[in-house]
Formats: C-alpha cells, structure tokens, sequence
C-alpha cells in the first residue's frame, strides 16, 4: 500500500511510467488481497493508493467498473467489466481480475498505460481510453 499524496490523482497521469500510483478502494483491496496469490496481483496491490470508495476518482479502473483498453502489441482495443474469478463470463465481456489484463488494468487511470508480461512469453502495452462504473 502506498502512502503518496492524494492530491496526485487528480492531475492526468503520464502516458506510461512503472512507478505512477494505481488506486484502489479499501473495499476492492481487501477482498483483492485475499486473491492476491498471483505475485503480479499482488506486486500492484503492494504499490496501490488505498483510498474510500467515494474518493475513487471516476477515470479510474475498479471491481465492476466498464473499460475500454488499447492492446497496443495486437492492435486490439476491448471493451471488459472486471469482476471476481467466480464472475468471470468471457463470452460477455466479464474478465476476471486474476488474468494477466485483469491484474494489469486495475488501478489505472484513463490515458495510463502499463507494459505486463503475458503467459505466452509476450509483453504488452496496454493502454486504458475509457470507464465507465457500474450502476448500483
């Protein structure tokens, strides 16, 4: 968990740096960590901003939140709902956050993007262009 400074997330972030702060809510991250048995999970938990559910800025990929990534090794851009392994329905667009796109995007913010290792031995650039959150 990280203990940068809030006010930091409400700037645009940079278009690709390791180290920019990913935010997740208390909520998401300690159900998260019971997950976090994956070290690429858990290494983005580790650098988490840890903040309550209504401080979540909206640009910002959670649990349930709708977003559109950039697949820039493919080429591909995807829409996805991230859910819970036992959510998981590909078919419908549900990917879960234990997969290597789910684990890469939760946290980041519209126009972040991050380079993640792929089981097929590939690394990607994936790049967020849009969230939308769920309707309670």
């Amino acid at each position: 968990m990280n203990a940068t400074n809030f006010a930091n997330l409400q700037t645009p972030p940079s278009e690709y740096n390791e180290f920019e702060p990913l935010v997740v809510s208390h909520e998401d991250y300690a159900r998260l960590r019971q997950y976090a048995l994956n070290d690429e999970l858990a290494d983005e938990l580790d650098r988490a901003i840890v903040v309550h559910t209504e401080r979540i800025p909206a640009n910002v990929v959670t649990m349930y939140a709708r977003c559109t990534y950039l697949d820039e090794h493919l080429g591909t851009q995807r829409e996805i709902e991230l859910v819970y392994p036992d959510e998981a329905d590909p078919a419908t667009g549900k990917v879960s956050v234990l997969t290597p796109v789910g684990s890469a995007l939760i946290g980041l913010r519209v126009g972040q993007a991050i380079l993640w290792d792929f089981p097929d031995g590939s690394v990607r650039r994936l790049k967020v262009t849009a969230v939308s959150k769920a309707a309670n």
